[in-house]
């Protein structure tokens, strides 16, 4: 008897679900599925898991493949199963392959193929619905937004779009996803798009996407005009769409906790804020080279004014920018410095000068630090007059933190507003409003 063993959470059941178990069973006699925990989903980083552990089961078990079905709750437990159950063949989807080689150590490893364009078909009479996600843009964000997306229950990437075919052919190949040519065709097979593409080309595909009904994950900045944030918002609140920003250190635990406690009180009136993130770029990226949208503050200005807008808000009086600039003219170090009624902040960017990357929010009983990376916010201090008293935070931040803003999209297709507050749309269009500002003395300044 050859005996085959798979897991899964098999949440939102699907056809890909129902074809992965097929195909294991297919390799032998005996199938043994284990079905994760919601506690071991949420250790290994799986957000959004929404059908209990008995449904999940249950599900498992109506297609009539599995001849067994077991719980996996813990790290290491696939070795241990394999060895307690004799396990002839360890069977997973393709889209993990090489993650799993290890295993053959104590059995055959076998990576199934993938079913890409999952629908919802089996979910209908429950009134639920997979999120069909079409990526525009195949760089280095795309690539890290492909697992962290397969980490979001409720979502399923199809597909991918970019005007350079040969670039589109690859990261689909590469992620078993379709590669479409025409961009109707690409719009015709989502629900939802996420655009990954340069900043400058934001604007024109995300007025494309809502005109032709789909809800918009943009990247960062979204756009590089007010006028063009308060548009695209205006269109997608008329047409019931959703419009997101995907500044994912908003999205994060960390960074959550940091901010309502800095709003709370506990060190007193805020008066000063200080955000810095810089990294020492290669010189030969796109970063650095592009004469018109490049540089330091257009790409790291949005996280330093993240808690600078959501703890002072967007009327402030007077905003100022001191830049170094490299050979080719583009901005290897800026920082903006901004004046408010309650306070004062600085924001520093610098993709060719490196500098203490930290987050420092100080109120009139004490001040919150969060050291570098404090983007990607797992821990933060609070320090008061007296140098003994240091209260110490802690949360995690799994990944690349993509899969937080993932599911707080997706959260908000569903009609859960209740992650609305993370990112504002006026926090967006001050942002933009800012962006356009410093592009505009960028101008003058070559003029």
């Amino acid at each position: 008897m050859t005996k085959i063993i798979t897991y899964g959470t098999f949440d939102l059941f699907h056809e890909g679900h129902y074809k992965l178990l097929q195909r294991a069973k297919a390799l032998g006699d005996y199938l043994i599925v284990g079905v994760t925990t919601e506690k071991y989903d949420m250790e290994r980083g799986k957000l959004n898991v929404v059908d209990s552990l008995i449904t999940r089961i249950e599900n498992v078990k109506r297609t009539g493949f599995a001849d067994e079905i077991i719980i996996e709750e813990t790290y290491g437990q696939k070795v241990s199963d394999v060895q307690k159950y004799h396990i002839d063949i360890f069977a997973i989807g393709s889209d993990w392959t090489g993650r799993f080689d290890y295993m053959n150590d104590y059995c055959r490893v076998v990576y199934l193929e993938r079913t890409k364009n999952v629908s919802s078909t089996m979910l209908r009479e429950k009134n639920r619905k997979i999120q069909k996600i079409g990526v525009i843009g195949t760089g280095r964000i795309a690539e890290r937004f492909m697992p962290e997306a397969k980490l979001v229950s409720g979502v399923s990437t199809q597909g991918v779009y970019n005007p350079h075919k040969e670039s589109a052919r690859k990261f689909a190949a590469k992620w078993e996803i379709d590669s479409y040519e025409d961009v109707e065709t690409f719009y015709k097979n989502v629900d939802a798009v996420y655009i990954a593409s340069p900043h400058q080309t934001h604007y024109g595909y995300v007025k494309e996407a809502l005109e032709h009904g789909k809800h918009v994950l943009c990247e960062k900045p979204m756009v590089l005009k007010k006028q063009q944030a308060q548009e695209l918002f205006a269109y997608a609140k008329e047409h019931r769409l959703v419009l997101f920003e995907g500044i994912k250190t908003a999205y994060c635990p960390g960074f959550e906790k940091l901010m309502g406690i800095a709003a709370s009180g506990m060190i007193g009136n805020i008066r000063y804020i200080d955000a810095c993130f810089t990294k020492l770029e290669d010189e030969k990226n796109r970063e650095l080279t592009d004469q018109s949208y490049g540089g330091s503050f257009i790409e790291l200005g949005s996280y330093c004014l993240l808690p600078v807008i959501k703890l002072f808000g967007i009327d402030y009086s007077e905003l100022r920018f001191d830049t170094i600039h490299g050979k080719n003219g583009l901005d290897l170090f800026t920082k903006a410095s901004l004046t408010f009624p309650r306070g004062i902040a600085t924001t520093t960017c610098g993709l060719g000068v490196k500098s203490d990357g930290r987050l420092l929010i100080a109120g009139t009983k004490g001040y919150i630090v969060a050291e570098a990376p404090w983007w990607k916010t797992s821990y933060f201090e609070i320090h008061y007059e007296n140098a003994a008293r240091v209260e110490k935070y802690s949360e995690r931040f799994l990944g690349d933190g993509l899969r937080y803003e993932i599911r707080d999209f997706l959260n908000m297709i569903n009609g859960n507003d209740k992650s609305d507050f993370k990112l504002t749309r006026g926090i967006s269009i001050a942002m933009a409003d800012i962006m356009e500002q410093f592009l505009k003395q960028e101008k003058r300044r070559v003029e």
